[in-house]
């Protein structure tokens, strides 16, 4: 079996690439681990950026997302009982977000790659990268009970943190840069309108909270909660009773309840990995780089990998020249460390530490008054929620 582009993992970023590169008349093949059905259920991300939502339309695969997505134009900060919003389109020259989760992206993706794409195989388990410094790279995978070979003239690795990709690329090549934070979030979805229009980022001195939204019936909500706690052990008054105490406002404001239909735990890391290639091998998303949930930038952070490889291999097959796949690790990584750093900002901006003293606590209030006044920190933020330019 032989393709130009060998990719591993058919999450948003996989498949994106599959999309892009089938556009471009460049013939790929999927490897997929797990079954349709797991894909398609697989919550994760539910914020799109600018450049990913424009992406999208870009490639075909937008239609349901605007007819189904939420727009939003902001997101409101909410401190010391105080409501603050911040104004992307206004301070960004028209910028905004889409809520629209990540199934429902990877349903429209997958959806369109059988229809029109190359092979897409699920339960395809990828076993091993070979060959990646060399120009005929291959990739061992197992399906319907069979091993075989995908022969390529590039590998790309989607398949996150766990996948096999990142483990072809030489111990002694690598460098790793990595943080792990002492808290996680309690998630839960619950069949509830959400209690307000846009998502708010609470700081409070029992910690962080956060509403969000998965459709106009479906609320998304999430606590910080110590490091390694079952979500089992609350119970659902025991949530909503501390998610309106860390929301609580000054005004009339109030947070709607209803059924609590999931509750999850997330563990909060920031991690990168570098060099993002080692010869024809190239990694994309969770496979080199993780950031804290807070600044809404995995799936942005995927999407504009890939985005620049297909970006690359389309002008080397136009001009010749490698010169944009050879600077691929580069230019990732200049997008990535952006969003560490704003990830890293906001998580340690709303959420308290274990032991934080009054100072700490004092300056956090601080920076967030700062934002609230001035409209230069406001619009960094801004710049930094609806996305960093791809490439």
């Amino acid at each position: 079996m032989r393709t130009t582009v060998g990719i591993i993992g058919a999450g948003p970023a996989g498949l994106l690439l599959a999309r892009l590169l089938h556009n471009a008349g460049v013939d790929s093949v999927v490897l997929e681990s797990r079954d349709r059905a797991y894909v398609e259920r697989r919550q994760r991300a539910g914020i799109l950026e600018q450049g990913t939502a424009d992406v999208l339309r870009a490639a075909g695969a937008g239609e349901r997302m605007d007819r189904e997505g939420l727009r939003h134009d902001g997101i409101e900060l909410r401190f010391d009982r105080t409501r603050h919003r911040v104004d992307f389109p206004a301070l960004t020259g028209g910028r905004s977000v889409m809520v629209y989760a990540q199934t429902e992206v990877c349903k429209d993706l997958i959806a369109l790659q059988l229809r029109e794409g190359g092979p897409l195989l699920f339960e395809a388990e990828a076993l091993a990268v070979e060959d990646a410094g060399t120009d005929t790279p291959r990739i061992r995978f197992r399906h319907e009970g069979r091993e075989d070979v995908l022969e390529c003239s590039y590998v790309v690795g989607c398949d996150g943190f766990w996948g096999v990709a990142r483990k072809a690329i030489p111990a002694g090549l690598t460098q790793v840069f990595e943080r792990t934070y002492p808290f996680g979030w309690l998630g839960i979805l619950a069949d509830v309108p959400p209690s307000h229009d846009e998502l708010v980022y609470a700081r409070h001195e029992r910690g962080f909270a956060l509403l969000s939204m998965r459709s106009p019936a479906v609320s998304r909500l999430y606590l910080q909660v110590p490091d390694g706690t079952d979500p089992g052990a609350w119970g659902d008054e025991e949530i909503w009773d501390e998610l309106e105490r860390r929301f609580e406002t000054a005004d009339d404001w109030y947070l709607q309840r209803g059924p609590i239909t999931q509750k999850t735990v997330t563990p909060m890391r920031s991690y990168v990995h570098e060099p993002m290639r080692h010869g024809r091998l190239f990694l994309a998303g969770d496979a080199a780089h993780i950031v804290p949930p807070t600044g809404a930038k995995g799936l942005n952070l995927a999407a504009g990998d890939v985005v620049t490889f297909a970006r690359a291999l389309v002008h080397q097959q136009e001009t010749g020249s490698p010169e944009l796949l050879d600077a691929y690790s580069q230019t990732c990584l200049r997008r990535v460390w952006q969003a560490e750093r704003f990830s890293y900002d906001m998580t340690t901006l709303l959420h308290r530490a274990p032991g934080a003293t009054a100072f700490e606590d004092r300056l956090q209030l601080a920076r967030l008054e700062r934002i609230a006044s001035s409209r230069a920190a406001e619009t960094d933020l801004a710049e930094a929620y609806t996305g960093f330019p791809f490439g």
